[in-house]
């Protein structure tokens, strides 16, 4: 944590001239470094009836850091159906929420979506003050394919769902990102090697903060990176995409190239084109000749 502190109140007042409409507000707060939040939220949360948080003690330091003096309630995974009712009963009565989480984006592997769906059942207005988001962070960073990818959140804690649920994601042509808790990370690596191979990976840690890093190679070189690493803090893994199978390339697409090419000349083309073995591709082309 950086510890500067500011007087922000009358800045962020200003900025929105107005006080928020009733509803639910949906703030992104930092995921390390303090000053990664917009003045849209500062205003936001200055202005807010009641800042609904998952952990009251992580956001009273982040309001402290701003000067910020703010009634809290707790929203977390365990309270979520009491909470969210009486976050529902303030909304009702004309008053402005903020839904915020302990670092990043609510709702991205955090709880939230049911409230969100009860204001919108209720015909609440509900609005979203975006920021900082983990995954984001992380995959710019990656150097990982980041045009496509696909977000996971978070797998099953039980060796054989996370393998399941890796194997779901064998023949995905996305960058693949997950989270995972410092007790398991070690585990995850092994599983994604069993499962997905030996691919090109990224793994994060400590983003924004003093200690930011990320590893990269393949799983196996970065496991042995982690042998001698302090585990602590949440991990974003980045896996590359796999080599696209020949089952996936349709016969019709084979066709078409053999009517300009032979079987060789084909073969080399389509793997060079879907990053497929060439000689698992030759092989295909000529079982459907």
């Amino acid at each position: 944590m950086h510890s500067e502190a500011f007087d922000l109140i009358p800045f962020v007042t200003s900025l929105s001239g107005c006080n928020l409409q009733p509803g639910l507000y949906v703030v992104a707060t930092p995921i390390g470094h303090l000053a990664d939040i917009s003045l849209r939220a500062l205003a936001t949360l200055a202005q807010a009836d009641l800042i609904a948080c998952e952990d009251t003690r992580v956001t009273a330091k982040l309001l402290t850091h701003y000067n910020l003096r703010k009634s809290l309630i707790a929203y977390h995974e365990h309270n979520r159906q009491v909470a969210g009712n009486t976050i529902i009963n303030h909304i009702g009565e004309g008053k402005s929420v903020a839904l915020v989480s302990d670092a990043g984006t609510p709702l991205i592997s955090d709880p939230g979506n049911d409230l969100i769906n009860l204001c919108i059942s209720n015909g609440f207005y509900t609005s979203t003050v975006p920021g900082a988001c983990a995954a984001i962070a992380a995959i710019t960073l990656s150097g990982t394919p980041s045009d496509q990818f696909v977000f996971a959140g978070f797998l099953s804690p039980k060796m054989i769902s996370r393998k399941k649920q890796l194997q779901n994601y064998s023949n995905y042509s996305e960058t693949i990102v997950l989270y995972e808790s410092p007790r398991r990370i070690k585990h995850l690596l092994k599983d994604i090697f069993d499962v997905l191979g030996n691919r090109k990976i990224a793994v994060a840690k400590e983003l924004t903060k003093k200690f930011e890093t990320i590893w990269r190679g393949t799983v196996e070189e970065v496991a042995r990176q982690l042998e001698n690493v302090d585990i602590r803090g949440e991990f974003v893994v980045m896996i590359e995409r796999g080599p696209k199978s020949v089952v996936n390339i349709s016969d019709e697409m084979i066709y078409e190239v053999l009517k300009s090419s032979s079987a060789k000349d084909a073969a080399k083309f389509l793997s060079d084109t879907y990053g497929t073995s060439k000689k698992e591709m030759y092989q295909r082309i000529l079982s459907i000749k």
